[in-house]
């Protein structure tokens, strides 16, 4: 454990989510203070049994603490950044189905945004406040409402255009991430901090419970065959860990203020992980489907499966990125496919999800 950062706490929001709770786990085995937020404690006693029970060597939980804190309400972020150097927000509502309206995901992901970034504001000038914030975006803010044909690689110069094609996923993180870089554009110097945001692409890796998120969902459905092949999709895709350790980098990389790091290896179909899985998990009874589909069996699919609905717009097109300056500014090195997919199966299996 370095002693500058057994001195330092790191603010984490939204402590019960997937790629938060990797970045705890890193957090903690790098020697920092971890502080996370819960929009309630009730869920306190289940989080920190899955992060014991998958807590690194050299971590401790003793350097965890929880508090309560929600998006769509001021009370507790003020308490919560208050003593914090540094502030990793990643809590943002991540929708298994569509929803009923776009503004329930629009809203709380840019009012959330504006809450913390404005109580760490209130805390620099009060002289306890975080020194960086690091926030988690999405390819998501890059891609979308663009052609998106192989004829152009996307980077952190890019934002997408909202298009009334756009999803409402999409709208959230644009709208969020943009709401924040103009509310940090505008802080007087005693209330201003270092910013930078981290945009992954469709997060794989290794699920740490029962509990599965929206991004699971790819490898669940076809370990479970619950299409009955697959469609011209595809995704710029990384591993959780991978995700983590580049929030993890950008709270001290010093040439990481004022940027946007993507974070995704280069685009692949369902079909090539639907091939990884076959391969390797066939003989242990998985009839994983490796066949094609039109598009308009998708669309029919996507009628009684919700889930699947999501996945409709990316039809046809492709997610293709340069991670150039997240390679070289944060050291990042990130695994390949095959081994985010099977990390991901394997745990599904280890936990009974499949």
């Amino acid at each position: 454990m370095s002693a500058p950062a057994a001195s330092q706490t790191v603010l984490v929001t939204g402590a019960s989510g997937f790629i938060a709770q990797h970045t705890i786990l890193q957090l903690l085995q790098a020697g920092f203070r971890v502080r996370g937020t819960l929009r309630s404690l009730a869920k306190e006693p289940e989080v920190r049994k899955v992060l014991g029970d998958n807590l690194p060597a050299g971590a401790s939980l003793d350097r965890l603490e929880l508090v309560a804190a929600e998006l769509t309400r001021d009370d507790g972020w003020e308490a919560a950044v208050r003593g914090c150097r540094f502030v990793v927000h990643m809590a943002s509502p991540l929708p298994s189905t569509p929803p009923a309206h776009e503004d329930d995901l629009i809203k709380p992901a840019r009012d959330g945004a504006v809450r913390v970034l404005t109580a760490a504001a209130a805390a620099r000038a009060a002289g306890d406040g975080p020194t960086r914030v690091v926030m988690t975006s999405s390819v998501a803010a890059v891609l979308y409402g663009h052609a998106r044909d192989g004829s152009k690689v996307y980077d952190e110069r890019d934002w997408s255009e909202l298009t009334p094609l756009v999803g409402a996923y999409e709208k959230s993180k644009t709208i969020a991430e943009r709401a924040a870089w103009e509310l940090v554009g505008k802080l007087p110097a005693d209330q201003r901090f270092e910013f930078c945001t981290i945009n992954p692409g469709l997060v794989l890796g290794p699920i740490l419970s029962a509990d599965v998120n929206t991004s699971a969902e790819l490898v669940r459905k076809l370990l479970k065959r619950e299409l009955p092949g697959c469609p011209n999709v595809g995704w710029a895709m990384v591993d959780v860990r991978d995700v983590a350790a580049a929030h993890v980098a950008a709270l001290t990389a010093p040439e990481a203020p004022g940027k946007r790091f993507i974070a995704a290896i280069e685009h692949a179909s369902m079909l090539d992980v639907a091939t990884i899985l076959a391969d390797k998990y066939a003989a242990r009874g998985y009839r994983v489907p490796t066949g094609k589909i039109p598009g308009w069996l998708m669309k029919v699919v996507s009628l009684w499966d919700k889930t699947a609905r999501l996945a409709v717009q990316e039809l046809g097109l492709r997610q293709d990125l340069s991670t150039k300056q997240t390679r070289e500014l944060l050291d990042w090195k990130p695994r390949p496919l095959a081994e985010m997919v099977t990390a991901m199966a394997d745990s599904m299996i280890a936990h009974r999800v499949v």
